[in-house]
């Protein structure tokens, strides 16, 4: 009995089931004339880059970012529903990693077979993660499986026992994998960060869902280990922040650049407009007619000002207009979203935040390029080519300094060689004092006992004596991570759903008028109200009617409100911090139990 492994004619491009036969097919290789070479192994490993990389984290909806049609965690209730199969209940890629650790053997290279075992066991700790994120127990396989192993149809097993297998596989890639800058391909420094991420992700979704589990880590531990990772890469590693004295500049070239800074970005998915591997950022943020996505006034408001004073202590900011709301801010602010005075990247005319292509008036601008890139081709659907960030220093940082806050070891050194390094590069002139950030806690970032979840602006939760400086750091992990895939992540392991719930709106407008909204002393937006007449303004200048073309809050004034008729049926805090198993799944093997509150209809 022989196993083949692949069909030589997608070797390079996808893996298919192992058979079991008793002929030899021309059509397939086997194990026994596979897994030779160094260059069989890489080979072999390079779908895990594509198949597991989140390659266009920058549409998330959350309490952060909306797009024209609410998704179904916005929307929240009956939306929610136990697929039939999918919602990301796939193992493929685990079979891949489980086959390339089986085989590598077979290679002489003995330096190259614990370099690919590194990396498959690194991509097994990265696909275990986001499982246990997603689903929490889940079955553990470290060894390929065949459709007649009994093993298939066994029930979860803890999240303890997965979370302690990922560590081994973790620390054997940090053991393994080289220790210079790879951009493109793991290497010590991304299992570094990886681990650093998920011991971070275990250590906070202990505490503040109070899960006890028997074993061998408490999430303090987990905290430590977080803390630990990041220390490494922080001291010992050959990375740092992106920063060439342009704070007003640096923050949104880095993201906006075809090729990833090999400075900050610790492993990044390559796009190359010419070799066809491109994405959609730049259309999703300026296409009119793509999902008009818009940041929410409830996050604008948290970017402080540019002296590290907090917007929201201004008794006025409740009302404030748009030029009034964005001047003197946290300059990444200007880089994140269209401002007073935005141009394009590389372009000189001045450009007003377009309502037909942003839904809250609040335009993102994070991963958007020069328009004229690629024979002016960066606009169009799936044209843009800037890497994508998967680990970047910046998160290190961020990771660091929380775990050490929720741990309670946090000193101001801790804060002076993280925190405020962001904020430096910021180009905010103060950085964070610990002790002052504990002693007044940000009210605008506290929970309001008493207050409807659909207006509160801070975080469930988060109490002792670090209250201030948590809020602070997770202030600060919301902008600079902004549209990279962690809000929702975040607001899970924070116990914070019910952040979810909290008011989408966008900017305010005081009635029907006139508005510069660039800064130049012209005309820009003009709303009139419902059943006037529009006038004739010159060509570039948007004419609405309230309630008709733009809602706002109070119908002739307020807030914009888009979604004023959305159904919001809110976040179920008993169900929705885990998604379900699929029904399918639980079909063909009833050891597998429904997560808590999940409906799906069988009787097991």
């Amino acid at each position: 009995m022989k196993r083949f492994i692949i069909p030589i004619i997608i070797l390079t491009t996808g893996l298919t089931a192992c058979n079991i036969l008793d002929l030899e097919p021309k059509d397939k290789v086997s194990v026994d004339d596979y897994f030779k070479t160094e260059s069989d192994l890489e080979m072999f490993s390079n779908p895990f880059y594509n198949n597991l990389l989140d390659k266009a984290p920058f549409d998330d909806q959350s309490d952060v970012l909306v797009e024209l049609i609410l998704d179904e965690i916005m929307e929240g209730g009956e939306r929610r529903t136990p697929p039939a199969s999918g919602g990301g209940w796939s193992w493929t890629d685990l079979r891949r990693a489980n086959t390339l650790i089986e085989y590598a053997d077979n290679c002489d290279d003995k330096e190259a077979v614990a370099h690919y075992t590194a990396v498959a066991r690194f991509f097994r700790a990265y696909f275990y993660f986001e499982k246990i994120v997603r689903f929490g127990d889940v079955p553990w396989y470290d060894v390929q499986l065949y459709s007649d192993d009994a093993a298939l149809y066994k029930p979860r097993d803890s999240r303890e026992l997965v979370m302690s297998k990922m560590l081994e596989d973790i620390d054997y890639a940090i053991d393994n994998l080289p220790r210079a800058v790879s951009t493109y391909h793991v290497n010590r420094w991304s299992a570094l960060a990886l681990k650093s991420r998920f011991c971070l992700f275990e250590g906070t979704y202990r505490k503040y869902h109070n899960l006890q589990l028997e074993g061998d880590h408490t999430y303090e531990d987990y905290l430590k280990l977080a803390a630990d990772a990041a220390y490494e890469i922080m001291t010992s590693g050959p990375y740092k922040l992106h920063d060439t004295g342009n704070p007003e500049e640096d923050y949104l070239t880095l993201f906006s650049q075809s090729e990833a800074d090999v400075d900050e970005y610790i492993l990044a998915i390559n796009f190359d407009y010419a070799g066809g591997a491109r994405h959609n950022a730049s259309a999703y943020m300026v296409n009119p007619g793509q999902t008009s996505p818009g940041l929410t006034r409830k996050f604008i408001n948290t970017y402080l000002m540019k002296d590290g004073t907090r917007f929201t202590d201004n008794p006025d900011y409740v009302k404030m207009e748009f030029k009034e709301e964005t001047a003197d801010r946290d300059p990444r602010l200007a880089q994140s979203i269209r401002t007073p005075g935005y141009t394009r990247i590389g372009q000189s005319e001045v450009l007003a935040p377009d309502f037909g292509a942003s839904i809250t008036g609040y335009q993102p601008v994070k991963f958007v390029q020069d328009p004229t890139a690629n024979s002016g081709n960066n606009d169009r659907t799936n044209s843009s080519d800037c890497d994508l960030p998967v680990f970047r220093y910046a998160e290190v940082l961020l990771n660091y300094a929380e775990a050490k806050a929720e741990l309670g070891t946090l000193e101001q050194g801790d804060l002076d060689m993280s925190i405020n390094l962001l904020r430096d590069r910021a180009g905010i002139t103060s950085g964070l004092d610990l002790v002052a950030a504990n002693a007044n806690p940000d009210p605008y970032l506290m929970w309001k006992d008493g207050v409807d979840n659909k207006d509160q602006t801070g975080y469930p939760g988060v109490s002792g004596n670090n209250t201030g400086v948590i809020l602070e750091i997770r202030r600060e992990r919301t902008i600079e991570l902004l549209m990279e895939g962690f809000r929702f992540y975040d607001l899970r392991r924070w116990k914070a759903g019910a952040c979810i719930d909290g008011p989408i709106y966008g900017m305010y407008f005081p009635g029907a008028g006139e508005y510069d909204l660039t800064g130049d002393g012209k005309t820009d937006l003009v709303l009139v109200a419902k059943g006037a007449t529009k006038p004739k303004m010159p060509e570039g200048v948007t004419v609405y009617e309230l309630d008709s073309d733009i809602y706002l809050t109070g119908g002739t004034s307020g807030y914009i409100n888009r979604h004023y008729n959305a159904t919001r049926n809110g976040f179920n805090e008993e169900r929705d911090y885990l998604y379900p198993i699929p029904i399918n799944e639980r079909s063909l093997n009833p050891q597998l139990t429904q997560n808590p509150g999940w409906n799906d209809g069988l009787d097991f």
